[in-house]
């Protein structure tokens, strides 16, 4: 077996993209699975009421730190610039860029989270939800600073993903959402009886804690040899600054639309802040399992091609990727438009949580299911730009987007929903004011990344939409017309998961009979990974 260090900066073929995305999705599935766990439990103690939205609107702030601050380090400037010192051969320079990376996001991390502690209460009461009630605000605030402890671990913690998948390492970091999930649930379950929403909040940081602890045995296996050091001179480190600045305004710039949404909704009736973030929790599901994977299996790839200067192999990769990605998503998104009510139901509909609230969270999933396609093809597209060291275009992009977003959130929450309701409220015109801009945002990324390699096999990427679009057609044409029946006649529970199952079924054999190339590739790649596995034990036994 090869040396786990010397898998660093290696590119993938596109079956080993999709093995590797295969691991990753594995992960999230199981993340998101053990997610809605989660999810459900805490509707069920909390219900849709005014704590739960004290709590999401504590948790907008720590969110943004981490976004804004590390993830801007990790996911577009610290991996690419990794890789060039691994490709050029100067591993140990690699180590001692890492090392100084971990060291100065910790301490802008601590000093940024502190200083929000202190000012916890006029951050509250003047940006995040100035119309909440005086008890409200109280409430959020105090929640806040329990909450301002998780950026500072995932800080670290992040930054241990990109480093493992810098060396194709997936699994742990494939893993590490799945640990965060379990502490969310042991506060909720263990703390939340005696301490109320202050277990959510301190299960919160548990969550935080494991995410970064299962990965440790990962970042052992690679002997990297951390040093207490802050070599701010290093090239690789002006370098990650350079590619952070940009990317820290465009993650700013998401963030906004999260604080506009946050601030609109927190002067509407009481429970629309959860049923927003509820219905994005749902919509991030197939987000999350589909493009999220599909990135972070592809990015070191698409990095070592650029460090190369391989960029035919950069436009076929991210062609294959996007078309594996897009295959996936257009099912998906009409899955859960015709499916919205029974799946929040499946979810969330008991204890706490009432018809009422599912009505409303399926109201607004109505409206963030339609930008599904949009926010994967955003997720892999930027990937590319980033790889190829531009993190200016999607930023630029992207605030073009965030103004539109802003524009939109105030213009439809005056048309879409009605005032004074929840079942129908006006904060859908939020969810839906985030997919107009989004997919605007993705059409204008996927046109900049063609012209600048010089096209994407547009015939293949349009073919392949238009046999998934026929597809998804017809597999929301039968949803719509039996779904009812299968409810009515096997309840919720069983209704709605025979539906997804067997929309699923159809969806994928019409893809077949279409002549759809995904569907070929990804039944052949099952077929041949079970067909190994089963013949494993009759080797051994030879």
């Amino acid at each position: 077996m090869a040396d786990i260090t010397e898998q660093a900066g290696t590119a993938l073929s596109g079956r080993q993209i999709a093995r590797a995305a295969g691991l990753v999705m594995a992960g999230f599935v199981l993340s998101r699975l053990l997610g809605l766990v989660r999810e459900t439990v805490i509707a069920s103690i909390f219900g849709g009421g005014g704590v739960y939205d004290a709590f999401v609107a504590a948790s907008r702030p720590p969110e943004t730190l981490f976004l804004v601050v590390a993830g801007g380090a990790i996911g577009s400037a610290f991996i690419p610039t990794f890789m060039d010192y691994i490709a050029q051969g100067k591993r140990d320079e690699a180590y001692r860029l890492t090392s100084t990376v971990v060291n100065l996001l910790l301490l802008l991390m601590i000093g940024i989270a502190g200083l929000s502690a202190i000012f916890a209460r006029p951050i509250v009461d003047t940006l995040l939800v100035p119309d909440f009630d005086a008890e409200a605000q109280a409430l959020t605030a105090r929640l806040l600073r329990i909450m301002l402890l998780t950026p500072i671990i995932f800080s670290v913690s992040g930054l241990m993903m990109g480093f493992l998948n810098a060396h194709q390492r997936f699994l742990l970091p494939a893993l590490a959402p799945l640990l965060r999930n379990i502490g969310i649930i042991i506060g909720t379950v263990a703390l939340a009886p005696s301490m109320g929403i202050f277990g959510l909040a301190w299960g919160t940081v548990l969550g935080a804690a494991l995410h970064f602890l299962i990965q440790l045995p990962g970042v052992v296996a690679t002997r990297f040899p951390y040093r207490l050091i802050l070599d701010v001179k290093h090239p690789g480190v002006i370098e990650v600054a350079r590619l952070m600045g940009p990317r820290v305004l465009g993650l700013a710039i998401v963030q906004i639309n999260f604080w506009v949404s946050t601030i609109l909704a927190s002067g509407m009736v009481e429970g629309s802040l959860g049923a927003l973030n509820r219905a994005w929790f749902i919509m991030l599901l197939p987000q999350g399992v589909i493009a999220q994977s599909a990135a972070t299996a592809a990015f070191p790839t698409f990095s070592a091609h650029v460090a190369g200067g391989q960029t035919e192999a950069l436009k076929r990769t991210l062609g294959q990727v996007l078309r594996a990605v897009l295959f996936l998503a257009l099912p998906a998104t009409v899955g859960l438009v015709i499916l919205r009510l029974p799946i929040v139901r499946l979810i969330f509909e008991r204890g706490a949580f009432t018809p009422q609230d599912s009505q409303a969270t399926a109201w607004a999933l109505l409206f963030f299911s339609l930008g599904l396609v949009a926010h994967s093809l955003v997720e892999i597209v930027t990937r590319a730009f980033y790889a190829m060291h531009d993190t200016l275009t999607p930023v630029v992009v992207g605030g073009g987007a965030m103004i539109l977003n802003v524009l939109l959130s105030l213009t439809l929450i005056h048309v879409i929903g009605t005032p004074g309701s929840l079942e129908h409220g006006t904060f859908a015109g939020l969810a839906l004011a985030n997919t107009l801009a989004t997919t605007l945002e993705g059409l204008a990324l996927l046109a900049l990344v063609r012209a600048r390699l010089g096209g994407l096999e547009g015939h293949r990427l349009a073919s392949s939409l238009l046999r998934a679009g026929a597809a998804s057609a017809v597999m929301g044409l039968a949803l719509w017309l039996l779904t009812p029946a299968l409810i009515t006649w096997m309840g919720v529970t069983f209704g709605s998961l025979n539906a997804i199952i067997a929309g699923g079924g159809l969806f994928w054999g019409l893809a077949w009979v279409f002549g759809s190339e995904e569907a070929r590739f990804f039944t052949e790649t099952a077929v041949k990974r079970l067909s190994r596995q089963q013949a494993r034990p009759d080797d051994e036994g030879r």
